[in-house]
């Protein structure tokens, strides 16, 4: 690539091993996407892998992570990840950039306001309460639908509210997954083939039109009635421009609501799944946390100040992120620079791997070990605050982290308060390349513990 070959000190990114004329490093990311990318890290700070043709330079150090998020952000735009996404999350915060970045991030941020993430702890509670109180003691449960219907349930009622809303409900709970599972393959698959009639394709495309069309339909019937209702739909349909006075158009509303879904699905759900596997894999660990939920909440529902006091329920959610995280992020160079030592051309792309960064044995004792105490304030290798980016970092920093964490900690202090999750015997859980590796299967059997 003659891009990366500049006069002077800077010098070209070394090639990943394994490149194959035409389809690039495209054999290795569909056959172990999750080991080849933690590999990069023996390679350099700044490595080239190609998707086909396509050259990306992958940052393997958290300080050039933090260079690109944070540091020198107004010097890289959304990337090839982002891109991909817009079909279906349109021109929501999600896959946009630069003024209209931020005029819809201040528009959307009151939402997400602490006041407003109290409220919606009371949807959170009694979906998490529903989901416990679903099961029966001996009899087995797969965590990983339970854990992705609390998380859409929530979701979806804290979008959407009364009796207008209930078939957009259903459909989120019908659609979404479809999206989220076809998700990670778009990423990586050439633009070229998305409209190929396969039935991958086929199921994302009808997925996510029939989702886009049944939120067009409520945010119309909710802009016909005057009914004042206590969700995020209507924050969002009475949000106005600070500058100009001007409101949301329906369409970006609608992309906006869907990228709230996502964003309010995919982590809280997959973490929370991890969580309860490395519960059942750690009895002792198990066993700290039902100690500090006892004392914590008891046997009532959870509160939405109990979580500030759930500190060791939290350090397990630190660490249960930190081993299960987001695959790959990108950003795209709006200038020529040199990272590194390596030129950074105009239009290059850029990546990181969550996954990857937090699993580093050179930034983390015993990477591959699942141990919360590493997040105690009295920690002597506490994690830093740039080498732990799950929810990314600076402007483009997830605008639901709180949600995320008050969603995942009412329903984990809600089942510690009643059950133990064993693991079912005979079953390897194993990690499923998608945007957040997810459990291949994870059923667990209930034990209840009062």
């Amino acid at each position: 690539m003659t891009g990366l070959e500049v006069s002077g000190s800077a010098v070209q990114a070394p090639v990943a091993p394994g490149r194959i004329p035409l389809l690039g490093h495209v054999p290795r990311l569909m056959r172990e996407p999750i080991a080849f990318l933690e590999s990069l890290r023996d390679h350099g700070e700044v490595v080239r892998l190609d998707i086909g043709t396509w050259p990306v330079l992958v940052l393997t150090s958290p300080d050039h992570v933090h260079t690109v998020l944070v540091q020198q952000a107004q010097k890289f735009g959304r990337g090839r990840v982002f891109e991909r996404l817009r079909p279906m999350f349109g021109n929501g915060i999600v896959t946009t950039d630069g003024d209209f970045h931020r005029k819809q991030r201040r528009m959307i941020q009151p939402a997400f306001h602490r006041d407003h993430i109290t409220e919606y702890t009371e949807t959170m509670v009694r979906q998490a309460e529903a989901m416990s109180s679903s099961w029966t003691a001996g009899r087995e449960v797969s965590m990983v639908n339970e854990t992705r219907r609390y998380a859409l349930s929530s979701v979806a009622e804290m979008i959407f509210s009364g009796d207008l809303s209930r078939p957009a409900v259903a459909e989120v709970h019908r659609s979404l997954p479809i999206v989220l599972e076809g998700m990670l393959l778009r990423v990586v698959m050439p633009k070229s083939l998305d409209r190929l009639p396969i039935p991958v394709n086929r199921r994302f495309d009808s997925a996510a039109a029939r989702l886009r069309r049944i939120i067009d339909e409520v945010i119309a019937r909710y802009r016909t009635t005057e009914e004042d209702r206590p969700d995020l739909l209507s924050l969002l349909l009475s949000s106005v421009d600070a500058d100009t006075g001007a409101p949301m158009t329906p369409e970006q509303v609608r992309d906006e609501v869907i990228a709230i879904m996502f964003a309010g699905t995919e982590t809280p759900a997959t973490t929370l799944a991890w969580i309860f596997h490395e519960l059942g894999r750690h009895p002792e660990v198990e066993k700290r946390l039902h100690a500090e939920v006892d004392t914590v909440v008891g046997t009532r529902p959870v509160r939405p100040e109990d979580l500030s006091r759930l500190t060791y329920t939290n350090h397990v959610f630190q660490e249960a992120l930190r081993l299960h995280s987001p695959l790959l992020f990108t950003r795209r160079a709006l200038v020529p620079l040199t990272l590194g030592g390596v030129s950074i051309p105009e239009g290059a792309e850029v990546a990181y791997s969550p996954y990857a960064l937090h699993r580093d044995p050179a930034r983390f004792r015993n990477p591959t070990v699942f141990d919360p105490d590493r997040w105690a304030e009295d920690a002597v290798e506490r994690p830093g605050a740039h080498t732990f980016v799950p929810f990314g970092a600076g402007q483009h920093k997830c605008i639901g982290d709180q949600f995320a964490v008050a969603e995942i900690l009412i329903a984990v202090a809600t089942v510690a308060s009643r059950w133990r999750l064993t693991p079912a015997p005979d079953v390897t859980v194993r990690e499923v390349p998608a945007g957040i590796p997810q459990p291949s299967e994870l059923p667990m059997i209930p034990v209840a513990r009062h």
